[in-house]
Order: structure tokens, then sequence, then C-alpha cells
């Protein structure tokens, strides 16, 4: 049970692994794209290559769909990235579980979004964890993990395809050990779980009166979507809304949201403390690009500024603390 690009290695690595899947579970087709089209989960993509069976069910309380389970008989359930939560109904179904792959260090980051949330939070380590799904969200007990290292300019989009071939090993190790009998799942640490919610575009605006520091996570951590944006106003206009793919910080001080400096090098932008350096953009509706080449045809000019809501933040679900590890 899987939808998103994330869960494509893990079904390769079933499949490579002589694993018999017996019957493939995504989320239903859905539009995409400028001409709307719709489109076939990742998963789905995948499954019919390999000549598997599909199901999309709308809801998985559908009758229908919990009778195809049934006739499945499956020894154990795959769960990497499916979109939905499964009743006790699915939990109970096979003899050896309903195993979930997490990008967590559980209980760490518990929730839809732990890649986001812990570069967010300035984690140096993350991982992934094989556990044993309940009804509790993400507080199943654990049967192995994985940890990873997150590079200092990572982003959510790069951590992910790295995790993701990461989890397929270990949810193949992990099955092997659940047939032999050798694995004993350890409960997790309730008392020191975190949570990271499902993204919403609000979560990628951003405060010029933050630290510059913080901007950069930001911004890492909302790659590829909702994307860092901020609003860029030339003098007389109502603003452009500009989605920053990349930037680092940078020396400088003075009024948040103000450029400093703007050249090959980047546009530099004063932050609450320090600065940022942008490095490359996204204008609405257009390619993203160096900075460079955008100030090729744009005359930005020290003084220009980013319009910003101060304290947008704080109104915002906060983000967890980094680790002291």
């Amino acid at each position: 049970m899987g939808t998103p690009e994330f869960a494509v290695p893990s079904l390769s690595a079933l499949l490579d692994a002589g694993h018999e899947v017996s019957l493939v579970v995504t989320r239903p087709d859905r539009p995409a794209g400028r001409g709307r089209l719709m489109t076939p989960p990742p998963v789905k993509t995948l499954a019919l290559q390999s000549g598997l069976s599909v199901l999309q069910p709308e809801k998985v309380r559908e009758p229908g769909f919990l009778d195809a389970l049934r006739r499945a008989r499956p020894e154990a359930i795959v769960v990497v990235a499916y979109g939905k939560i499964l009743p006790r109904e699915v939990l109970d179904l096979p003899e050896k579980g309903c195993l979930n792959l997490h990008a967590s260090l559980l209980p760490k980051f518990r929730g839809a979004s732990p890649i986001a949330w812990a570069v967010l939070a300035g984690e140096s380590r993350t991982g992934v964890c094989a556990m044993r799904l309940t009804e509790g969200m993400d507080e199943g007990p654990v049967y192995l993990c994985e940890e990873t290292a997150i590079g200092p300019d990572e982003t959510a989009g790069e951590l992910s395809e790295r995790l993701a071939e990461i989890g397929a090993g270990l949810l193949v190790r992990t099955l092997e050990g659940l047939g032999a009998g050798t694995l004993v799942p350890r409960a997790q640490d309730h008392s020191k779980a975190s949570y990271a919610p499902l993204l919403v575009k609000s979560d990628g605006e951003l405060d010029w009166s933050e630290d510059a520091a913080s901007i950069c996570r930001r911004i890492r951590a909302m790659s590829p979507w909702p994307g860092g944006w901020t609003v860029f106003a030339e003098e007389g206009s109502e603003g452009e809304t500009w989605q920053i793919v990349r930037a680092v910080e940078a020396e400088g001080r003075g009024e948040p949201g103000i450029v400093q400096a703007a050249g090959r090098e980047g546009i530099v932008v004063t932050a609450g403390r320090g600065a940022v350096r942008i490095l490359a953009v996204k204008p609405a509706g257009k390619r993203a690009m160096p900075a460079g080449a955008l100030l090729s045809g744009r005359n930005l000019r020290p003084g220009d500024r980013f319009l910003f809501r101060p304290g947008c933040q704080a109104a915002r679900r906060p983000a967890p603390s980094p680790s002291t590890r």
C-alpha cells in the first residue's frame, strides 16, 4: 500500500527480493499539471509495468475493498506513504500484521511530513523506521531503524530521495527478520514524541524578521512543496510572489526584507539577524533560474523590498526544537 514517488523504491525492492506481491493498493488517479490530465500515482505505474493487480479505493472502509483484501489472504501488508489511516479491520487482517515504513527516527516527527519538519527543526540526523501499525498515529512498536546525516545544504526533496532508497533496503531486512522470527519489536517512548503535521501553503511563507539560519532552513524544508515563498514589491506595484529555490546565509545587517546587493553572486537580503543570499529563484508563472539570470532582465537595486508579515511564523504550528544530540 503506497502512493507517491517515495514508495516506488520499496515496491521495487520487494519484487527484486522475490516476495510475492499479491495486490497493490494506491490512491485514485488525480488531475495534475497545467492541463489537469488524470494522472496515476507513481506506485500504480510501477505496479502495472510489473504485471501486478492494483486497487484504488476512495475509502478504505468500502465493503468491496475489504472483501478484496480478504481474498488476497496477505501474510503481511506493507504500507509506505499510502496516505490513508487504516481501520482495525485492515490492521487485524494479515498474520504478521501491517508493517509501515516511516521517514523519521521514531518517536520523533510522527505524522504526515516528517522529512520537511526534521529539516525545519535544524536536525543534523534523521532516518527511517520499520514499525508495526496500530490505530494510533505512528505509535506502534518499532522493528528496525537506520540513521543518516542531513546534509547542511540538503533540501527536503533531496533527503526524501535518499531516505526512500535507505527505507527500501530496511523494509526487505525487516520482512526477512519477521519471516525468520528473529525480530522483536520495541515499544516507543511516547513521552519523547514530536509531531510533523501535513504541510500547507502558508508553511512556506518567509518571515524576513527571523534570523538568516531559520529562513534558509525553511527554504530547504519547503522544497519542493510548497516552496519557500515571499513577495517582491517593485516601486508602485502590489508585489509579485517569488519562490526562493536556493539560498545561503550571508553577512549583512539592517532593516529586514531589504535588498542589500544584487549581482552575479546572488541577491543579498537582510534578515532579523544576518542576511540571506538568494542563489536561485522562481518568479510566479516562470521557471526556476539562477538569481543572476533573473537580474539580466530585471532592474533590481539595493533598497528594493520584500514584503512580509512580521511574526507570521509565530502564529503557526511551531517546529520541534532542534535535537541536542
